[in-house]
């Protein structure tokens, strides 16, 4: 069985096109006005129709209130929504209650401890996201910058929820990623893009295709919608 892989930041037909094409498991949208690949809820509601059944939409919050998410909601037709702040184990909780849709949280990683940041989230979140830590500078975005952190950071450990593995994925480096870190499933933004903000299709392609390639076990479950 394939790794699972989602295209994160789709903003174009020709980007969703491909990522349905390669056989990405999840679709996503990022609804965070400062990304370069920030989008209406109305477009992104327009590119998720393109997606066939079995392959998950996920919209992706920083920090965002109720209002905020249930606007982008009443749009967009959302299976998962994936916060990628500083949302505390209690505010997941409360999300996935109130928007009965799964909820995925990405944890920063830059060294060891940074890891044990991911247990007060197993018993609210229906996913997790290993990510690198942003940099320090004030303009740094809270994902998608290209960056990698050690991969061996997370090897051989277990959680009891489904996972994914981000930060400066690419098709160059993704076997080995997944080899380290014993990913089920990754997730990528800036890697297959031509610039910030721009999917290629043909990067998307190569990436879909050695994911294709890995071993994995969470393909299965990943394209059944919740």
């Amino acid at each position: 069985m394939s790794v699972a892989a989602k295209i994160c930041g789709l903003s174009s037909p020709e980007g969703v096109a491909a990522a349905v094409a390669g056989g990405a498991a999840f679709l996503g949208f990022v609804f965070y006005p400062p990304s370069p690949r920030h989008v209406a809820p109305e477009r992104a509601a327009a590119l998720a129709a393109a997606a066939p059944p079995g392959i998950a939409r996920v919209g992706l919050f920083v920090d965002a209130d109720d209002d905020a998410i249930a606007r982008t909601l009443a749009a967009a037709p959302l299976d998962m929504l994936q916060l990628h702040g500083k949302e505390s184990p209690e505010r997941v909780a409360a999300v996935r209650a109130k928007f009965g849709r799964q909820v995925m949280k990405a944890v920063p990683i830059a060294e060891a401890a940074d890891v044990a940041a991911a247990a007060p989230y197993l018993e609210t979140a229906d996913w997790l996201l290993f990510d690198a830590r942003p940099p320090r500078r004030r303009d740094a975005l809270p994902g998608g910058n290209g960056l990698a952190f050690d991969w061996r950071l997370i090897a051989g450990r277990h959680w009891p929820k489904p996972w994914m593995l981000s930060g400066g994925l690419t098709a160059q480096n993704l076997a080995e990623a997944v080899r380290l870190a014993g990913a089920p499933a990754v997730d990528v933004s800036s890697g297959v893009e031509s610039a910030p903000g721009v999917k290629d299709p043909a990067l998307i392609a190569a990436f879909l295709g050695v994911a294709a390639s890995l071993g994995g076990t969470a393909g299965a479950r990943a394209r059944s919608r919740p």
